[in-house]
């Protein structure tokens, strides 16, 4: 991710001194090319134009490939998506409109256990039970 943010946020390499200065143009080019480009479709068969549209969408697909944005945006919608979610299951409370009270909803009992399973208290129920544990399977 930080890769991701310093090419970014970089200036622009600057040009260098020793940069190699064509002497032609898409005009003074003496070596012109053998075929024009775009073809007339309308002259060509269907099986040589769907060839060049293959060959066209195969090299687009490569050339505007990114991986590395792909995978960010996609860590990004999953990590908004599990927020959603999260917030949604143990925080969000649903006001009824009538008396302007929290509603009970289905994720309660969840709530509640979660919050018994972070409580100190908890830990050292889990602890004692444990320890009680051990303890008979000595005397046994």
């Amino acid at each position: 991710m930080a890769t991701f943010l310093t090419a970014l946020f970089r200036r622009t390499p600057a040009i260098s001194e020793r940069a190699l200065a064509f002497p032609f143009t898409a005009e003074t080019n003496p070596y012109r090319a053998q075929r024009s480009w775009p073809p007339d479709f309308s002259q060509l068969s269907s099986k040589h134009q769907f060839r060049l549209e293959r060959r066209y969408r195969r090299r687009t697909k490569l050339k505007w490939a990114r991986p590395n944005w792909k995978k960010g945006v996609t860590l990004v919608q999953w990590a908004s998506i599990l927020f959603v979610a999260g917030y949604g299951v143990l925080y969000l409370d649903f006001i009824d409109k009538g008396t302007g009270l929290p509603r009970t909803t289905v994720m309660d009992e969840l709530r509640a256990w979660l919050k018994e399973q972070m409580s100190t208290e908890g830990t050292g129920r889990r602890k004692e039970a444990a320890r009680a544990k051990s303890n008979a399977a000595q005397k046994g």
